[in-house]
């Protein structure tokens, strides 16, 4: 895989410097990531490193206290949840929070609620349908009544509904079978081959460096290491500290 995307000159994400706070304690300590218009990034680190947080201060919920984040140009450092969705950043949240009672068909409809283009509403949903097969077998089941695997894939294809020009994962492989996680990292390539970026949290470091064109390495709330996914992944610190390699 490329080292960075086609249009990757151009970020379609800046993240520059910013310091996010829960109360008293600095949990972003000076974070600095781009995006680009083709690219797959992902963020690895240890369980607390910071990387959901980073999600948070993009997506509008932990707004920060220094630092700019700028979407295709425009500043959103202190935008709204709701205007960052609108304005075409969508996530497949950790834990995926789909409606457990709605069937699958209405979970991947909330995904559009803010669309104003309903005419291509149905290609929209028969795309996802096509990426995800099993969940067009699954359409009028309850989505709280899948398994894990399939429940992740109804979140990736309920953000999907939302035509994001980014698309934000936020750990996909957690608590799936491995010939789950196989799949769903298939299905995160052929989203970026159809031209959607994709920002990847991942606690599977191989298949996140796998997967990625560029990768950032988070340890207590900095960004420690970046580059290329493959140069990262023959690091011998990234080796031993999140590959289990001696």
């Amino acid at each position: 895989m490329s080292e960075t995307g086609a249009g990757s000159t151009e970020p379609v994400l800046d993240v520059e410097d910013i310091h996010v706070y829960y109360g008293a304690i600095h949990a972003l300590k000076g974070v600095s990531l781009r995006v680009g218009a083709s690219e797959i990034v992902t963020l690895i680190g240890a369980n607390g490193a910071g990387k959901s947080t980073t999600l948070r201060a993009i997506n509008g919920l932990n707004h920060p206290r220094q630092g700019a984040i700028r979407f295709e140009g425009r500043d959103i450092t202190t935008a709204t949840p709701h205007s960052i969705v609108q304005g075409g950043i969508a996530q497949s949240p950790e834990g995926r929070r789909l409606f457990p009672r709605m069937s699958v068909t209405e979970n991947l409809e909330m995904g559009a609620f803010q669309r104003t283009d309903r005419e291509h509403f149905k290609e929209d949903m028969d795309r996802v349908f096509e990426l995800f097969p099993r969940l067009h077998e699954r359409r009028h089941q309850k989505a709280g009544t899948m398994s894990g695997g399939e429940q992740q894939m109804c979140a990736i294809g309920r953000a999907l509904m939302a035509k994001p020009k980014l698309l934000l994962l936020d750990e996909p492989s957690m608590g799936l079978a491995p010939i789950f996680v196989e799949k769903i990292f298939e299905i995160v390539r052929e989203i970026n081959a159809g031209g959607t970026p994709v920002l990847l949290v991942e606690q599977n470091a191989l298949m996140a460096l796998d997967t990625a064109h560029r990768a950032y390495v988070m340890e207590t709330g900095r960004i420690a290491l970046q580059g290329p996914a493959a140069e990262l992944k023959t690091n011998e610190r990234v080796q031993k500290a999140y590959l289990g390699l001696e």
